[in-house]
């Protein structure tokens, strides 16, 4: 729980604070990257319980999606792939600079929805647009849907994640 600048210092549940969403999104940079950090923590935790990181999918919706992007295409070993649902390329100036080459080639699975009155339509195309034009393999999905997950969304994770998963 913490505040978040863009609801007007609201609490609510965020991984870091958040400024505007224009462009890719003026962000609280040390926030994400601590938030990347706990779920750096987490990979290695499933680790040492056995978990190679080659059978793990980082995913999320809406920020978690951005944190998601943020850390798995920053990750040290291949991933089995990752996911943004409704979500944005947070730092993405920063990418080129820090992607690590481990998962230059892990399948990526953007989806959005057309509806959507939080994170706008654009956002998920400029992270698309910007992944692409780094060479990474993304998938991209949009629907006709607000700030949501719909039955369609849903059946084409199923299938991602059964391909990555394979």
């Amino acid at each position: 729980m913490r505040p978040v600048t863009l609801n007007n210092g609201f609490v609510m549940r965020a991984w870091y604070d958040l400024y505007d969403l224009r462009d890719d999104g003026r962000v609280d940079e040390q926030g994400i990257r601590a938030g990347a950090a706990q779920v750096e923590a987490l990979i290695a935790r499933e680790g040492e319980r056995g978990v190679p990181p080659e059978r793990i999918v980082l995913a999320g919706f809406s920020q978690g999606g951005a944190l998601a992007l943020h850390a798995a295409l920053r990750h040290a070993s291949r991933l089995a792939g990752i996911m943004g649902l409704s979500s944005y390329l947070p730092l993405s100036g920063a990418l080129p600079a820090e992607a690590s080459p481990a998962n230059t080639a892990t399948p990526v699975f953007l989806a959005h929805g057309r509806l959507d009155p939080v994170l706008p339509y654009a956002a998920g195309e400029r992270a698309r647009d910007k992944l692409k034009a780094l060479g990474y393999d993304v998938t991209w999905q949009s629907y006709q849907m607000p700030h949501s997950v719909c039955p369609q969304e849903l059946v084409d994770i199923s299938a991602f994640l059964r391909r990555v998963l394979a």
